[in-house]
């Protein structure tokens, strides 16, 4: 049992590896002159392309969920993990560096745990029934006031301009609607396959990244003309959205949702550390201590179980 748990968790950290290291490629192609809408959906029209190539390897192909409330349910979960996710965290990315908008996001699992605490005291669906228990120990609300200072150093940090808020809190959406995708994808994905509940959400998200297309000023090709333009989007769409999805929804149906989570706590280390190298970013004194407090308040709430087991020794 310990040796199939630790290939899961082995896997969660190298699909945040591969997450961490995509806010320095959406970055790079804001930069280079394409929309965050646009880069979200060529990312998924690839995604998309992929997993249907992998479902008509699988034998017959399922097209519609069992009935109609879960079918509004992957709706829900194509705009939260998909287009609202992506279109919140690229568009932060255009306004804050992207080792703030990692730091910013990691907040996710606080979120997680909170919402579903909320959601188990308020629900008695088969979707609390899959959650895991969160009780508000010491180390959840602990964890929540360090966190909650290290944004609020990371918000309204002084040295900063005044843009750089609006790219701050659009990050800490992205964050809230991963903690709302995470609160059901588990369950979804254990009752209709890694395979199929990741097909709806990339067809869902694509399909609500429409009508912020339309509004936009037009496609430019101009961008693809630049090989490392094309490289980015290959990994993005790919390796990130195609592979890292897939096996994401599938671990997370494996730890739970909250442990998986979890593992968002060290995307901004992979972020911080190819942010430097690829685009010489650096964090101000407000912002390294706000992010240390992040990342901080964040592994703390991961330890409530441990902090049951051992009689409050963390």
């Amino acid at each position: 049992m310990a040796r199939s748990k630790f290939f899961w968790h082995l896997l969660a950290l190298a699909v945040v590896g591969v997450w961490g290291v995509t806010f320095v490629c959406t970055k790079q192609l804001i930069s280079a002159g394409l929309d965050p809408a646009e880069i979200f959906a060529i990312r998924f029209t690839m995604a998309y392309s992929g997993i249907w190539a992998l479902s008509l390897t699988r034998g017959p192909v399922r097209f519609r969920s069992r009935n109609w409330q879960d079918e509004l349910l992957f709706v829900f979960l194509g705009i939260t993990g998909g287009s609202f996710y992506f279109l919140t965290e690229n568009t932060a990315l255009a306004y804050t560096q992207a080792c703030n908008v990692a730091f910013l996001v990691c907040v996710s699992p606080l979120l997680t745990a909170l919402l579903t605490m909320l959601y188990r005291r308020l629900r008695r669906d088969r979707f609390a029934a899959a959650l895991e228990p969160v009780r508000p120990d010491f180390p959840l609300v602990c964890g929540t006031i360090l966190a909650l200072g290290g944004m609020a150093l990371m918000l309204f940090d002084g040295s900063r301009l005044q843009v750089s808020l609006k790219g701050d809190l659009l990050a800490v959406g992205a964050a809230l609607c991963w903690a709302l995708y995470s609160l059901f994808m588990g369950r979804m994905t254990e009752e209709y396959g890694a395979v199929f509940a990741t097909r709806k959400v990339f067809g869902y998200g694509l399909l609500t990244i429409i009508p912020f297309l339309l509004s936009g000023e037009g496609f430019s090709f101009e961008p693809l003309r630049d090989w490392r333009v094309i490289a980015n989007l290959l990994f993005l769409g790919l390796v990130a959205s195609l592979a890292c999805f897939v096996v994401w929804n599938l671990v997370m149906s494996k730890l739970g949702n909250i442990t998986c989570t979890n593992y968002v706590y060290l995307n901004p280390v992979f972020t911080l550390i190819t942010a430097m190298i690829l685009l010489g970013e650096r964090l101000t004194p407000a912002g390294a201590i706000g992010s240390a407090l992040i990342l901080l308040g964040v592994f703390l709430a991961g330890q409530r179980g441990r902090w049951r087991r051992t009689g409050g020794r963390v």
